[in-house]
């Protein structure tokens, strides 16, 4: 009996001790785990802040140009179809960049393409502040320049999201929206840093000493190059680079997301490049209040968007915000063409930012959902046709401005072109045949509905 109750008490002490061995196991297995996961995205800090100063680089390849077109054009003589141009030629050089670095990826490190976009985007600012000044013909030299920096910035749109995408995924061992959206919502705010940071240094320098603004904005890549130099790439973006172009564009969903990015693009860039001359001109108010209240506040519009979509979007949808941003934007393009008022014209500048601020994004995170395995083919295709649609939406703007300037005096007769000017009605006029890209999204958005269904 007592030997019963000793073996007993044993027993039981044994299995407290072991059951208190495996308690402080588990405690110190999760303190590891957490330990290494603070670890890992300590060591993933200096790649991602990289990032997302590419995004802001980017911002100044793509909005830097657009500011000086005032300029350019009292300067120069140059008209809205040659500043056009310079958007269709800045997008073009980017598309056959996107293309080119796809396959640049499968052969050097993301690294190496990283640091050599940055190299380029530097050179290319810099030579669009010489360029015009020293060329006996300075808009060959714009466009020149343009060129150079242009294959920088497609290049960085190509490689820094799939960087960003594998950050996230050994951080978090699951993709999400919300890196995407944070990444991009830096290009916003890299686009109020340009127009803000440059309409101050105009109006306060004048108008004559713009060449300086390239020189300036050239800083920020130059010292992205030395954080790429010395940030750690994730191990898993240098083993896998997905699937083949073959296997993507036999995926039917892939071709209904490419003509979502073209739309996407489209949308944005009409009025984002055309924001800064439509406010000056098109609404007859002054040019650093035009900027203030144009271009950066459609590109804080687009940042807030962003980052509420990356907090929330899971919650509500890539589809349902897709077509609440498509029919958004179709209500601000009309509060900016028929509304004389130049106030509310410009509150629909605005609403425009909010509109577009998730198309890009939006449909990246639901291709990368839908197609796992897209790698960065997957996001250098979707990039080649948001770039298509980028050059595509200002450019055509442009020449439906040209047209519609000439015609001005038989438009007039419209009560909603009623007292404005050629410039006015031409800019007006094309900044609605940009609506055809959000109903274009609005259709195709409602389609993949009913074909889920």
């Amino acid at each position: 009996m007592v030997f019963g109750k000793f073996a007993e008490n044993h027993i039981f002490c044994k299995n407290h001790i072991i059951k208190k061995k495996l308690k402080n196991i588990k405690i110190y297995g999760i303190f590891c785990g957490e330990k290494l996961m603070s670890s890992t995205k300590r060591k993933y800090a200096l790649t991602k802040f990289a990032c997302y100063m590419g995004y802001i680089t980017q911002a100044v390849v793509i909005n830097l140009a657009p500011l000086l077109f005032v300029i350019f054009k009292e300067t120069y003589g140059v008209s809205y179809e040659m500043l056009a141009r310079i958007v269709l030629v800045n997008f073009a050089v980017q598309i056959i960049a996107d293309i080119i670095s796809i396959k640049l990826s499968r052969i050097f490190s993301f690294k190496t393409l990283s640091v050599t976009a940055h190299v380029l985007s530097v050179a290319g600012l810099v030579m669009f502040a010489v360029f015009p000044l020293l060329s006996p013909r300075p808009y060959a030299g714009i466009i020149a320049a343009t060129v150079l920096y242009a294959f920088g910035g497609g290049m960085i749109e190509v490689i820094i999201t799939p960087i960003i995408d594998a950050c996230d995924a050994e951080e978090s061992g699951e993709k999400g929206p919300a890196a995407i959206a944070f990444l991009h919502s830096f290009y916003c705010w890299g686009h109020v840093l340009v127009v803000l940071l440059s309409t101050l240094f105009l109006k306060a320098f004048g108008n004559g000493l713009w060449y300086f603004l390239p020189f300036l904005w050239a800083v920020i890549p130059a010292l992205n190059i030395f954080l790429f130099v010395f940030s750690k790439m994730p191990a898993r973006i240098e083993e896998e680079h997905g699937i083949s172009l073959k296997e993507l564009f036999s995926v039917k969903f892939f071709i209904l997301a490419a003509l979502l990015m073209m739309t996407a693009g489209a949308s944005e860039q009409a009025v984002a490049q055309w924001a800064s001359l439509f406010a000056e001109k098109g609404l007859g108010v002054s040019k650093m209040t035009g900027d203030l209240l144009g271009p950066m506040c459609f590109a804080v519009s687009m940042a807030v968007i962003r980052i509420t979509a990356g907090l929330f979007g899971n919650k509500i949808g890539a589809r349902r915000l897709l077509m609440a941003s498509s029919c958004l934007c179709i209500i601000s393009y009309c509060l900016m063409v028929f509304v004389k008022v130049p106030a509310i014209s410009l509150i629909g500048c605005s609403l425009c930012g909010f509109s577009v601020g998730f198309m890009w994004p939006g449909v990246l995170s639901l291709s990368s959902e839908k197609i796992p395995n897209g790698g960065t083919a997957m996001f250098g295709v979707l990039a080649f046709f948001g770039d298509v649609g980028c050059s595509l939406g200002p450019w055509i703007a442009g020449i439906v401005s040209d047209m519609s300037g000439k015609h001005a005096s038989e438009l007039a007769a419209l009560p909603f072109f009623s007292s404005l000017d050629a410039d006015q009605i031409g800019l007006k006029c094309g900044i609605f045949a940009a609506i055809v890209f959000p109903l274009t999204m609005f259709v195709v958005i409602k389609s993949l509905k009913k074909s889920n269904k």
